[in-house]
């Protein structure tokens, strides 16, 4: 198990020895965010700008724009606190710059509401010509890397403060906007993102025992949302749940719902942060507490297939 922030942060310092227009910015928190490898090997390239975020991302869409590939790296909840900033300076100005936040979600566990990202994906789905993706594993994590910098826009990558299993194979292959089919059934669509994709395909997996048979997708790039593959999978099933470490307003849920909303006869339930901020409490407990847990996915999806 590894946290994806892990992942980010060994996939910089290998990246930077390939690219030497690789530049990373950090807001005082290079080890929280897995910066810290990358200012050790290439102190050149590693700009400490402290506790000023939108400093951070102004001086990033100036790096961009003189042709370097800048990420722009701080706590999810802090960045998209500086929408303002974001939507001129990057999004307006289409500054290539990659914009990553780590500690999404209640999965942060003790650190509580005010470090908890939330929002962020609302926020930055809503801006022109950002893309968003939020893997969810450690190699899915460095390929996403690796795929920001080759794509000539600017990217928001979505990171976990805690680790998370394994879901894809050693020989898997990001394909930006394009979901991943993890298990096959006819029953019900369970659309899963990010550290809650592991928690789905076993709840999934179990379900199987009661003749309940689910098709499991990892939705790893939220803007832009794969719609070929909705359309096509909800011809096999009007049944369908989105689940998110994240308000279900703006996020994969509403992503979900803008593209089958004009389609008839389809069921669609949201799992999320139901309007309303996270607590302070372990991983575990938060889980348990916002139906995250393994056995919470099982109930809501049993709960769901029983509704008229």
């Amino acid at each position: 198990m590894k946290a994806t922030r892990q992942s980010f942060g060994e996939a910089l310092i290998e990246l930077g020895a390939r690219y030497d227009n690789l530049v990373v910015l950090d807001a005082d928190l290079l080890k929280s965010v897995n910066t810290h490898g990358f200012a050790q090997r290439f102190p050149q390239r590693f700009i400490q700008m402290g506790i000023a975020e939108s400093n951070m991302l102004g001086v990033a869409a100036g790096l961009a724009l003189s042709g370097f590939i800048p990420f722009a790296c701080s706590f999810a909840s802090f960045l998209s606190g500086r929408y303002e900033t974001i939507r001129i300076s990057v999004a307006y100005s289409k500054a290539n710059v990659k914009i990553v936040g780590t500690h999404c979600g209640v999965g942060i566990g003790e650190d509580g509401h005010t470090q908890m990202g939330l929002e962020d994906i609302s926020i930055m789905r809503n801006l022109p010509g950002i893309t968003v993706i939020q893997p969810v594993d450690d190699i899915e994590t460095r390929q996403a890397v690796e795929f920001a910098i080759h794509h000539d826009h600017a990217v928001y990558l979505r990171l976990t403060r805690q680790p998370v299993e394994q879901v894809n194979k050693d020989d898997y292959r990001f394909e930006w906007g394009k979901g991943v089919v993890l298990k096959e059934g006819s029953d019900i669509l369970l659309l899963a993102t990010g550290a809650l994709v592991y928690n789905v395909l076993q709840a999934a997996r179990e379900l199987e025992k009661e003749n309940i048979h689910a098709r499991v997708v990892n939705i790893h790039t939220i803007k832009p949302i794969d719609r070929a593959l909705l359309l096509k999978q909800i011809k096999k099933t009007k049944r369908i749940m989105t689940f998110e470490d994240h308000s279900i307003i703006g996020g994969l849920g509403s992503a979900v719902a803008e593209v089958i909303s004009e389609q008839e006869s389809v069921g669609l339930k949201r799992i999320g942060i139901n309007d309303t901020f996270g607590e302070s409490g372990s991983m575990e407990e938060l889980y348990r507490k916002f139906g995250f847990d393994k056995e919470s996915i099982k109930q809501s999806i049993k709960r769901f297939l029983r509704r008229d």
